[in-house]
């Protein structure tokens, strides 16, 4: 296979670990530990595997003989890039542990597990993929592990393979499938460990012990590469409003993110219109006024910066796609064999009186997006909604109002644009190359260690990797009782924007000016090689979050 010079040159990098992992470890154990809210009822559901310590590794000089152990790897949910860096640590960590450990890949996600497609993962294999991009090592898939079913059917294959401990790399809901899994293989004495490992470029994955989930770094950067790129030909034309829709279905971290790393000239955060109660034309109104400010002193053009899942967070069409998600959870099969040109009004008709008006109250095409085909979850699908279009849209109209009133005299012409799986599967930042390799060989130890229903965490991710805290979480300690399909179902609760955190306090503080003048930064293209000023910073985010 052709490689790039890339390519060929990342294959040679090697990433970076934590001191307390480069030999022997032994195990700091912390206090029980309690879920983030609904305590009872998580302890209820979890009985085997809540209240669990938090873990903590670090160096030892006695070398404890490890047993033989056959491991698997599930890559689940959307891909986020450093993925194949999870797996060369958890490959190299169970080889570290005992050169006879052997792992093994299952195929196009958990439904490689419940239909037995799996390969090994040899050190020849795992070669090609060190700190490359992508998931497709052994691909993977959205097949969620709920089921009894599934369990027993995937431990014939743990079984039959003699596999006595799974990792599954994903998301929130993933892991929250694994804390299940965890619980069930527990239960039934069956002998498998589950380890969890923090994944989703969203970075609604974390907490007080999951400082960040990995791929948001990487993603973040190529996104503000491209933004960066947008709004210097914007500042170049000086003629258009770039509006630009960013990954982020339930929390806005990615936007805000790049509105740090880039400084458009509005960033629209879905957890501040939420907070202030905003509707969809108080969003536009806003967007607007600074368009006609702008126009005042001659510049009409910007950058816009929206999140993906802006309109759930309008409290109005919030409560009218919660209203949707459970009828369509509970009618979908009915409403499906309604005509398309008839669907409208059936909704409107079955929907309680306010919720149909706000319903009744959109456009044609967000209408009819509001019921195209749920996720896994059964939620709508926010990002085949255009946000983008339906704002820029929504703005010009009141741009024309306002020119009516002699409240703008200016030009507006918009440009439209959704970032998102360009930033799923690129070539991890050397950040997220050494991250993912501790994440994985940090899940080795905790397999070393013989505990099940644990999250692979690493701490004090701002200070050089040597000094990284590598350690574990219960699964439960990051649980909540949420509404899914219409039933209430135990799942890790999603890390919004805090409006009281300091990332959001330095974009709110510097923001106004962002909008008056052109700030513009350009923060160009992933570097791999050289200062680690350069090289090796993690997000702003990050480091605002962690400043003392």
């Amino acid at each position: 296979m052709k490689k790039s010079a890339l390519q060929t040159a990342r294959a040679a990098y090697q990433p970076k670990l934590p001191k307390a992992l480069r030999g022997a470890v032994k195990i700091s154990q912390g206090e029980a530990t309690q879920s983030i809210a609904d305590q009872e009822a998580i302890k209820n559901l979890f009985p085997n595997t809540y209240g669990l310590p938090a873990l903590t590794f670090v160096e030892s000089t006695e070398v404890t003989p490890s047993k033989t152990i056959n491991a698997g790897v599930i890559l689940s949910g959307g891909q986020a890039p450093g993925g194949h860096n999870v797996i060369a640590g958890l490959f190299d960590g169970l080889k570290t542990l005992n050169p006879e450990n052997k792992l093994y890949g299952f195929l196009l996600g958990p439904g490689g597990l419940v239909d037995h497609k799996y390969i090994e993962i040899t050190a020849e294999l795992m070669d090609e993929y060190r700190n490359t991009g992508g998931f497709d090592i052994i691909g993977s898939g959205r097949t969620k592990l709920e089921e009894k079913s599934q369990f027993d059917k995937g431990l014939e294959i743990l079984k039959e393979l003699n596999i006595s401990a799974l990792v599954i790399i994903g998301g929130d809901d993933s892991n929250t499938n694994a804390c299940v899994l965890a619980e069930y293989y527990a239960q039934i004495n069956a002998g498998v460990q589950v380890i969890g490992c923090p994944k989703t470029i969203d970075g609604d994955l974390k907490n007080s012990e999951i400082a960040t989930s990995f791929g948001f770094d990487t993603a973040c950067k190529v996104y503000s590469e491209v933004i960066g790129n947008i709004e210097r030909d914007c500042n170049s034309a000086k003629k258009y409003w770039h509006f630009i829709k960013l990954m982020g279905r339930s929390a806005s971290h990615i936007a805000l993110e790049c509105a740090l790393q880039s400084q458009p000239n509005i960033c629209i955060i879905s957890e501040e219109v939420e907070a202030k109660n905003m509707t969809l034309d108080e969003v536009v109104n806003y967007v607007a006024d600074i368009v006609a400010m702008r126009a005042a002193s001659g510049d009409n053009y910007g950058t816009v910066l929206i999140p993906e899942g802006l309109i759930e967070f309008i409290p109005a069409m919030k409560n009218l796609i919660a209203e949707l998600n459970d009828f369509l959870a509970h009618n979908g099969a009915e409403f499906a064999m309604i005509k398309k040109s008839a669907q409208r009004e059936y909704i409107i008709n079955h929907l309680s009186e306010v919720n149909a008006a706000v319903y009744a109250s959109l456009p044609e095409g967000v209408a009819r997006q509001l019921t195209l085909d749920r996720d896994p979850h059964g939620n709508v699908q926010v990002s085949l909604i255009e946000t983008e279009k339906l704002l820029g849209e929504m703005v010009g109209r009141r741009l024309s109002e306002m020119k009516k009133d002699g409240h703008y005299n200016g030009k507006f012409a918009a440009q439209y644009h959704f970032f998102g799986y360009e930033g799923r599967c690129a070539a991890p930042s050397n950040f997220d190359a050494d991250y993912c390799y501790s994440l994985g060989f940090n899940a080795s130890m905790l397999i070393g260690a013989g505990v099940t229903g644990y999250m692979s965490s690493i701490k004090n991710l701002t200070a050089p990797a040597s000094e990284w805290v590598a350690g574990g979480i219960p699964i439960t300690m990051m649980m909540n009782m949420e509404r899914r399909h219409g039933e209430m179902k135990p799942v890790i609760q999603k890390a919004l924007v805090k409006l009281d955190g300091k990332p959001f306090l330095a974009f709110a503080a510097m923001r106004e000016d962002w909008a008056k003048s052109t700030s513009y930064i350009y923060p160009g293209p992933i570097q791999y090689f050289g200062p680690s000023e350069v090289c090796d910073q993690p997000t702003i985010t990050l480091q605002l979050e962690e400043s003392k």
